[in-house]
């Protein structure tokens, strides 16, 4: 993101206000918009040297230029490392690179292989993008990364399986419910080995904290960039580490909800009608609209449900933070998308 360019004046945070949960659904959007996937490689040096500008005070004020150059960057660079996110694993791409592994979960009346095959799938994908999109002040080794991948392919596959062969069994129910609750299945598998996907993918992070800095007022900000300083770290913190993975699993989970429930119920009621019994080679381009209108509308408001860039009160933390507080005693740290 545009933080780890050269320079020490920093660009506001957002056009939009974060402290309110609309404004962060609009900041969202701009990250997560699929057209920054276009931008060439001297389209995206060209933003970063608008940047850089700016932050070394070459430009005076943010223009329409310079909002729309913080867009691109902060879209492709991974906010710790200053380097381009690999493109199917940006925030950006996340509709796009979801869309077939959805369709393929959502398909009705899966056989087991198939079954098994797109929960792999899925939790492969979702492996990528947490290790692309993870807090990176605090690295995770190769081995650990393998573990966790067999770890959630393994929990997701065991819920969708039996949840698969549970669903039959509940005589009870009529068939039309039992169809309905078979639709679900992969809703249940995804939500609860997506949330353990994250927890695994950044344990390390937990194990050993992440990088945590003082809050700053616009005053303070703006002398310390007239010095030419850099925010610097007060320290690792696993309690921040401990909440920024929890707030990332849960909006794993609010995203997955609606992506997952709305179009197979959806589609159930579709499928009943004549029209698409006369032409059942539309089921697929159907679901597909389905799940692709579902996500671009969803994936906004999941990432929104919770700050980036998270302020805590430092008493929350370890004690050694206690009075390292910037203003108001708060801290600040990346929580990670």
């Amino acid at each position: 993101m545009s933080a780890s360019l050269p320079g020490s004046r920093d660009l506001p945070t957002s056009r939009y206000d974060l402290n309110s949960y609309w404004g962060r659904v609009k900041h969202s959007a701009d990250i997560s918009d699929p057209r920054t996937l276009l931008t060439s490689s001297a389209g995206l040096q060209h933003a970063k040297d608008l940047i850089t500008k700016y932050k070394q005070n070459q430009i005076p004020e943010m223009t329409p230029d310079l909002w729309t150059a913080k867009k691109i960057v902060d879209s492709t660079l991974h906010p710790d490392t200053g380097l381009p996110v690999l493109l199917p694993f940006r925030m950006s791409s996340f509709v796009l690179s979801n869309l077939v592994v959805t369709a393929g979960m959502l398909t009705p009346n899966l056989s087991t292989p198939a079954t098994l095959a797109w929960q792999w799938a899925n939790q492969s994908l979702n492996v990528a993008i947490n290790s692309a999109n993870a807090n990176k002040s605090t690295p995770i080794s190769t081995p650990q990364l393998i573990t966790s991948y067999f770890l959630a392919v393994g929990a997701s596959c065991s819920v969708a399986l039996g949840l698969n062969a549970l669903v039959p069994r509940l005589k009870r129910l009529s068939p039309t419910t039992r169809s309905t609750l078979g639709r679900l299945v992969p809703f249940a598998a995804v939500a609860s080995a997506g949330a353990l996907n994250v927890f695994l993918m950044r344990a390390e992070e937990i194990r050993h904290g992440i990088d945590v800095f003082p809050c700053e007022s616009a005053a303070q900000r703006q002398q310390r960039e007239t010095r030419g300083g850099t925010l610097e770290s007060l320290g690792k913190s696993k309690k921040a580490a401990t909440l920024a993975v929890g707030e990332t699993a849960l909006s794993r989970v609010f995203n997955a909800t609606p992506i997952m429930v709305l179009p197979p119920l959806i589609l159930v009621q579709l499928q009943r009608q004549e029209w698409l019994k006369r032409s059942p080679r539309l089921v697929l381009p159907v679901n597909l609209g389905l799940i692709f209108t579902t996500s671009v509308f969803a994936l906004p408001l999941a990432l929104a449900a919770f700050p980036q860039r998270q302020a805590v009160g430092a008493g929350t933390l370890e004690k050694e933070f206690w009075d390292k507080g910037g203003e108001g005693g708060r801290v600040e740290f990346n929580r990670g998308i």
